[in-house]
């Protein structure tokens, strides 16, 4: 398999957007996804809907609601990226728990990530010191396991960073994902940490969603991570935010391309 996840970071920083899987219904998620990549996404996250995402602010804990209300099961993670891959070699990425991945068993569940093309798994309620509960597994699937990393210790941010693949998911501040007015000043100094210590890939999440946010953000991180905006018209136009959305992502893609 060649390297997709690379691939998105080859030319120029990157514009990652997320999308909650089947909020409101699958056959969305796969428009949009293609409308997003038409548009100039580089590579998008997968959120798998599950009943407590602790790491998500109300948005898409509302979007994870209405996915699980409309009857969406782990399997079609799966046939949505074997349908998404007949169109598309965008890399995607499944952001996700430890629990849904050990229900459906973690050995099927990757097998199944493989065959339908998904090319990372991003688990943020499991800590670097547990990885090895699934890392082999993923290897050996040829699936990219995501590590975080947070502004808090220096030293772990050094850890984390030097086994590190694919790219490393720098969280901008504390706290659940959710649109946020100012970012700190931390995820550059964490950005220039990790940089230090590794050739991973550095893209920033959390907080992110207007244009000058996402120009600032490019001028020392490698890319950006954009989910609650983007949830936030598919949860104000539904079935009609697909060329809203795809608006959202050319904006965004322009103003971090330099």
């Amino acid at each position: 398999m060649n390297d997709r996840i690379q691939h998105a970071f080859s030319g120029g920083t990157a514009f990652i957007p997320f999308v909650t899987c089947a909020d409101p219904d699958i056959s969305l998620t796969e428009e949009l996804v293609l409308a997003m990549a038409d548009a100039g996404a580089d590579l998008v996250e997968l959120g798998l809907p599950f009943s407590d995402p602790i790491a998500e602010g109300p948005v898409i804990q509302r979007a994870d609601e209405r996915a699980l209300a409309s009857g969406f099961k782990i399997h079609n993670l799966f046939t949505l990226t074997e349908r998404l891959r007949k169109h598309t070699q965008i890399p995607l990425v499944c952001m996700t728990y430890f629990n849904p991945v050990y229900k459906y068993q973690k050995e099927r569940f990757l097998s199944s990530a493989k065959q339908a093309g998904l090319d990372g798994l991003i688990i943020p309620d499991l800590p670097y010191e547990e990885q090895g509960e699934i890392k082999d597994s993923c290897k050996a699937e040829g699936i990219k396991l995501i590590s975080m990393i947070v502004p808090t210790s220096r030293q772990r941010v050094i850890t984390v960073s030097k086994h590190s693949e694919g790219f490393l998911y720098c969280v901008s501040s504390l706290g659940v994902t959710g649109m946020r007015t100012n970012l700190s000043d931390s995820a550059k100094e964490m950005v220039e940490i990790a940089k230090a210590n590794s050739d991973t890939p550095c893209a920033v999440g959390f907080g992110i969603h207007t244009p000058e946010q996402g120009r600032h953000i490019a001028t020392f991180a490698d890319g950006i991570i954009v989910g609650s905006a983007i949830m936030n018209i598919i949860a104000e136009k539904g079935r009609g935010s697909v060329e809203a959305v795809s608006g959202y992502v050319r904006e965004m893609k322009r103003a971090i391309t330099v």
